[in-house]
């Protein structure tokens, strides 16, 4: 892959990166016994009160923040694994048949591992 249009792409990934951990930051935290891991962040102050129905709008809201960190934290891991692909430089590469990803897939997703023949 030409030079400027990798840079192009270390940059839009780079981006990504940091909007991702913003986001992670404001739905949980990284797991003290696994850096590379993040897990919802439950509100200190929200311990079972009289009123169960605000005790279940708390709970309600740990688990909606537990499955969009799921998924920020599985983008941020995607983009992160493509950053490292850049310094390997197997960017851009197919991670199942080799051949060049097109540049029209990584427009639409940079952080993408494989051809559109092998999306899972």
């Amino acid at each position: 892959m030409e030079k400027n249009k990798l840079e192009k792409y270390k940059n839009l990934l780079e981006s990504e990166l940091k909007l991702l951990e913003n986001e992670l930051n404001s739905v949980g935290r990284k797991n003290p016994d696994n850096l590379k891991d993040w897990e919802a962040e439950p509100d200190e102050e929200a311990l079972p009160s009289a009123d169960s129905t605000d005790y279940a709008d708390e709970i309600e809201e740990f688990e909606g923040n537990a499955a969009i960190l799921k998924e920020l934290e599985i983008k941020y891991n995607e983009t992160k694994k493509a950053l490292e692909k850049m310094k390997n430089g197997t960017y851009g590469i197919c991670d199942v048949c080799g051949k060049e990803i097109p540049e029209a897939r990584l427009d639409a997703n940079p952080s993408a591992t494989t051809c559109l023949e092998h999306v899972k």
